[in-house]
């Protein structure tokens, strides 16, 4: 096959991987514009060391909420040397009692391990609606795949701390409750999509910060 296209294509894959085998990172430049694929690449020659270094996971989150949950994120968006490595780690604080609530990673796969506290519940729901859960103790790990939804529950006698590590510098997340009651979708519909009680949907609108 010799037509042009085919030696486009042919020199444009050598390029990327010359690029790819010759630029050893990509640490975010906060100062120059995000585009829709991520932050562009800092001048290699203002590249420090402190860029790969990230502080503050050892310092306990804000749990003050009705979830008595906190967490504390090592992305892209303030850990400028992971930025392009697929890669990035958090830290949730759950106090007794605490849960952190059901949610789904669309571009992530999670890994976490407990690093303090017994006796709390992990769990994921797979896409055919089974449930895989099971009590996690002190230096415990689990795997919770891409995209499905998944929670932690401290039925311990002492706060956990959960570390988590992710398949993205910037992995996104959607909470199940802030995305049924933290919008303006109508009230009744939520109720009727959802098959809850008008009153308790509006009673979740007004704690969680939705409208209508």
């Amino acid at each position: 096959m010799n037509s042009p296209v085919f030696f486009f294509v042919a020199s444009l894959i050598v390029s990327c991987s010359y690029a790819s085998h010759v630029q050893d990172f990509c640490v975010a430049d906060y100062a120059a514009p995000k585009s829709p694929v991520g932050y562009a690449c800092k001048d290699p020659a203002k590249v420090t060391v402190d860029d790969f270094i990230h502080s503050g996971l050892g310092v306990p989150s804000n749990t003050s909420n009705v979830f008595k949950f906190g967490f504390s994120a090592a992305f892209a968006f303030n850990y400028s040397g992971i930025n392009g490595l697929g890669v990035s780690l958090g830290r949730a604080d759950v106090e007794v009692g605490g849960v952190v609530p059901i949610h789904a990673h669309p571009g992530a796969t999670e890994l976490v391990v407990v690093a303090e506290g017994s006796n709390i519940i992990g769990g994921f729901i797979a896409s055919n609606s089974k449930v895989y859960q099971k009590p996690l103790t002190k230096g415990d790990t689990m795997v919770l795949p891409q995209g499905l939804y998944h929670f932690f529950v401290n039925q311990g006698n002492t706060p956990a701390v959960i570390y988590a590590a992710f398949s993205s510098e910037s992995p996104t997340v959607q909470l199940m409750d802030t995305s049924l009651f933290k919008n303006d979708l109508s009230s009744d519909i939520v109720a009727k999509t959802t098959l809850l009680d008008l009153a308790q949907v509006q009673k979740l609108k007004k704690l969680f910060g939705g409208t209508n």
